[in-house]
């Protein structure tokens, strides 16, 4: 019985290692370069939308 509430034990540290990594990685702030890439692709985006309206 001991034996499964350990593992239970290890289970819950390895849940919240995970869910610390991955809200670590979700609070991490977008580079200037992918943000830089975006504003250029929303713009060539929105300049061939403008085209084909017409």
């Amino acid at each position: 019985m001991g034996h499964t509430r350990s593992k239970d034990k290890d289970s819950e540290v390895i849940d919240e290692n995970l869910k610390r990594v991955y809200q670590d990685m979700l609070d991490e702030k977008v580079p200037d370069r992918f943000l830089d890439l975006i504003a250029q692709l929303k713009s060539q985006d929105d300049t061939s939308t403008e085209g084909s309206a017409t």
